[in-house]
């Protein structure tokens, strides 16, 4: 995918107003962690969760974990 046709790239912070960058962070659930590279504000570490990521992937995870 490039830059250019990513939503992602052209999303800026509204605490900060500047451009979110990709950046490590890590996402944790039930006393679980997860490492993922998403898009975050470079000033306040604010991160930005797509909702196809968000209703996806991530709920088939919660899912996964509440079924433990």
């Amino acid at each position: 995918m490039s830059g250019e046709n990513n939503p992602e790239k052209n999303i800026i912070c509204a605490k900060c107003n500047v451009p979110l960058a990709l950046g490590k962070v890590t996402l944790s659930y039930l006393d679980n962690s997860f490492p993922v590279e998403l898009y975050k504000c470079p000033q306040c570490s604010l991160v930005f969760i797509p909702e196809e990521l968000a209703l996806g992937k991530m709920d088939q995870v919660e899912k996964a974990l509440e079924d433990k």
